[in-house]
């Protein structure tokens, strides 16, 4: 070793990673956050009757169960597909599995604890280990959050101006609002893809990150995928509440509930998308009926896959801490 080298050694480490605190740091910080998700199935599990759940799902029939969890298992399978658009887009190298189990702990967490925490933060640590640079996680994230939205704007547009739900009486929009609010959600699906299509400035710039407008027929598929999702999610819906209300009134319904869920900033949007159901459908259906529906969907589409989510995202730090020990250098004897 030379002078040169061995100083080097004695010098101390720069940066925050050097600081004999950033370790204990990063455990407490993973400590506060798998406690917070002890937390969440806790408040889930105690806000729900667990008597009228059993009693709710033992009346469904078990054809019924079975294919409400074959949908789900149908959007989280396509959820899982959207950063798949992002390898293509930016030309990363992760294989298929990978990219579909990052994207779906992604996406569990998302529903349950928010954007912020699942689809953004995930993102970036788990795709950090696994050696992707910020401004790839940027663009992947970019356009899986683009899918996503565009995809609801396509959906959104179609059922609320061509089958437009019944409000209920008394309400200040009426049928005719609701009609015009979908030609404009069309209407912005529509700009993206023409966007994509025909614009001539094929770059912009977002945080000191250079993103680049996908092709029109890239664009063409986030928006089929997107819209797919939200179809089977309204699907699965429509399915627990065993067909007695028009699909596209259960659709309208759940894509409301999703926007009133993201303003209101509820983690899983607890209490959000029972309030909106029982005040758009209670004149439809009994409410008892609408709230066991609701159980099950909770059961089915967020307490279960938070539960594999956590264990994946658990196995794969692990695999992930193994990996970065094998690799250290051996310190010489």
């Amino acid at each position: 070793m030379t002078a040169a080298a061995a100083a080097r050694d004695r010098a101390p480490r720069s940066g925050i990673t050097g600081q004999p605190w950033w370790p204990w740091l990063k455990r407490a910080a993973t400590l506060v956050f798998f406690g917070l998700v002890g937390w969440l199935l806790v408040e889930q599990g105690r806000a729900i009757d667990w008597p009228e759940v059993f009693a709710a799902l033992r009346a469904y029939p078990t054809a019924l169960l079975l294919g409400a969890v074959g949908l789900s298992a149908l959007s989280f399978g396509l959820y899982s597909c959207f950063d798949l658009l992002g390898r293509h887009y930016t030309g990363h190298t992760l294989s298929t599995p990978t990219v579909m189990l990052v994207t779906f702990i992604s996406y569990v967490f998302n529903l349950n604890l928010g954007s912020l925490v699942g689809g953004v933060a995930f993102r970036y640590r788990l795709y950090s280990r696994l050696k992707l640079d910020t401004g790839t996680i940027t663009r992947v994230l970019t356009l899986s959050m683009l899918t996503n939205w565009t995809g609801y704007l396509l959906l959104g547009g179609l059922v609320f101006a061509f089958a437009t739900p019944d409000l209920p009486p008394g309400w200040k929009m009426g049928s005719g609002g609701l009609q015009i609010l979908g030609f404009v959600l069309l209407a912005g699906s529509a700009a993206y893809l023409l966007l994509c299509a025909l614009s001539r400035q094929r770059s912009f710039t977002l945080r000191g990150h250079t993103l680049e407008l996908p092709s029109g027929r890239l664009a063409l598929l986030q928006v089929a995928m997107g819209a797919a999702n939200w179809l089977v999610m309204s699907g699965l819906m429509f399915l627990l509440l065993q067909q007695k209300v028009a699909f596209p009134a259960v659709a309208g319904v759940l894509l409301v509930a999703a926007v009133a869920g993201v303003v209101a900033h509820v983690p899983a949007g607890l209490g959000v998308l029972e309030a909106v159901f029982v005040a758009l459908l209670s004149h439809q259906m009994p409410t008892h009926q609408l709230l066991a529906a609701l159980v099950a969907y909770r059961v089915i589409y967020y307490l279960v896959p938070l539960v594999i989510a956590t264990l994946a995202y658990l196995v794969t730090e692990a695999r992930a801490k193994s990996l970065a020990r094998a690799a250290a250098p051996t310190q010489p004897a």
